[in-house]
């Protein structure tokens, strides 16, 4: 325990680690069946393809795919059996020449000009062929210039020969050079974890390279395959989910030079938003990794997939730490790859985690809703303005000083909020402050008082016939003309 603290630093507190030795993940209590995956450890898919009927005619017209995704021993069978047919196949043309033109019974006279030399039976048309196609040249057997069919199959033989030359060695060598081998050296944590990093529930796994070429440009994605019943009534067997591991900050960008654990901070967009270590028992899922990436030395694109099932998810976990450092250099330790230890972490979901936290926080302040009112109030101040602005130069000068309205809604606003926030305070206070001539009755006749010097002001300012039209005040309005009436009334409302 004490190397394991001096590891991992005093601020790690270990629970308990499983007691066979290498870290490995315990097993659990009650184990399930066997879980059909879609997609295996090894990167293998578990589908097949059946009831093509008349869609197996799309394979043989592209032949050159279909012969490379073969298996290895149907390929081998494939290429023995082709050229056996073919050599018996020309040998037989060569052996027919010589029979049709008595070339057989006088192959020993020398004074008669066979097409083929020292073609007396069919083992020799055979060498003959062998010989021609692949060049040896023995020179004991060899074509003469009295034999034109020969010519014309000799010219047949040697384009056949380069087509299935090209057809089977070129298929053989796209096969021998496929980088799925190179997937074998890329390695993956038999177990993903759920621990929290930074504050934050993460689902993590580990991702590592055995070989010292790196990787170009390697990228990983991640899918949630699980089944569900859309509100239509439509069952899903396989809906794929897209994990986020990084994708909008590049963290999905690999420099995978040393073994990485790749995140996903579980948050409200993630679809293990409600998952808890209680509903991890009985829910069923499997997550799919792809690491894509450049083959170093070959240049050719290889993709490496691997699998987790709920099964193999371990809820309050964390890798071991497998790189260390030595005398001027990081040494990796792949026998800590897969290990993993408990760690404290919370059985709680992050839905409910966020609930309990509003749960238990204070309310929110009146400032945000007192916001809203003061926004409102600046809205009807503007518009205000921009009618003001619109009436003529007298009806401005009539309606007197331009900061009179602003004043009253102010004045209105502040009256609100402090009519808002006394609903914050405690009985006895609000108590208080309903008694007749509080400060509210006080701002409320300071306003009216204001409104009223502001009026007398205005009509002071008119000119000498409108302070007599104005009279009371009230009469003011009445006595306008039509024309003045309609626009003092769009001023107002």
């Amino acid at each position: 325990m004490s190397a394991l603290r001096r590891k991992l630093g005093d601020e790690y507190q270990v629970v308990s680690t499983s007691a066979s030795g290498g870290g490995l993940p315990p097993p659990r209590s009650a184990p399930r069946g066997k879980r059909q995956r879609f997609v295996d450890k090894n990167g293998r898919c578990n589908v097949q393809h059946g009831n093509l009927g008349g869609e197996t005619s799309r394979y043989l017209s592209d032949l050159f795919t279909t012969l490379v995704d073969l298996k290895w021993r149907w390929n081998l069978f494939i290429f023995i059996l082709t050229y056996t047919v073919a050599w018996l196949f020309m040998a037989s043309m060569w052996w027919v020449i010589a029979y049709m033109r008595g070339d057989l019974n006088k192959a020993h006279d020398d004074s008669y000009t066979p097409c083929v030399a020292n073609v007396y039976n069919f083992p020799s048309a055979f060498l003959f062929f062998i010989e021609t196609e692949a060049t040896i040249g023995y020179g004991y057997r060899y074509i003469t210039d009295k034999c034109p069919e020969g010519i014309i199959l000799f010219l047949f033989q040697s384009i056949l020969g380069s087509i299935v030359d090209a057809f089977l060695i070129g298929c053989m060598f796209i096969k021998m050079s496929q980088p799925k081998k190179r997937a074998e050296t890329l390695m993956f944590s038999r177990a993903a974890v759920i621990s929290q990093r930074d504050a934050k529930l993460c689902l993590m796994f580990r991702v590592g390279n055995l070989r010292n070429s790196h990787m170009v440009s390697a990228q990983i994605r991640c899918k949630l395959l699980k089944s569900r019943q859309t509100p239509e009534g439509e069952f899903l067997p396989l809906d794929q989910l897209e994990l986020d591991v990084g994708f909008s900050t590049g963290a999905d960008q690999l420099f995978l030079v040393s073994p990485l654990t790749i995140c996903h901070v579980i948050d409200a967009k993630s679809p293990f938003y409600d998952l808890s270590q209680r509903s991890i028992r009985t829910e069923q899922f499997e997550i799919v990794v792809i690491l894509e990436g450049i083959v170093e030395t070959t240049g050719m694109t290889c993709q490496a997939r691997t699998s987790y099932t709920e099964d193999e998810v371990l809820w309050g976990h964390r890798f071991f730490p497998v790189i260390s450092l030595e005398e001027g250099f990081f040494k990796v330790d792949y026998s800590q790859f897969h290990a993993t230890f408990e760690v404290p972490t919370p059985p709680y979901s992050v839905k409910e985690q966020e609930e309990m936290l509003l749960m238990s926080s204070p309310l929110i302040p009146p400032a945000v809703s007192n916001s809203k009112e003061r926004n409102n109030s600046v809205e009807c101040l503007d518009g205000l303005d921009e009618v003001g602005a619109k009436l003529p130069s007298k009806l401005q000068k009539i309606t007197g000083r331009d900061d009179f309205p602003k004043k009253l809604l102010r004045m209105s606003s502040t009256t609100s909020e402090k009519a808002y926030s006394m609903g914050d305070l405690p009985m006895k206070l609000q108590r208080i402050s309903s008694v007749p001539g509080s400060s509210e009755e006080k701002l409320g006749s300071r306003g009216a008082k204001a409104a009223a010097d502001a009026m007398s002001q205005s009509v002071a300012e008119l000119p000498p016939k409108l302070q007599k039209l104005s009279g009371g005040g009230g009469r003011m309005e009445g006595n306008l003309p039509p024309k003045l009436r309609k626009m003092n009334s769009d001023r107002f409302t």
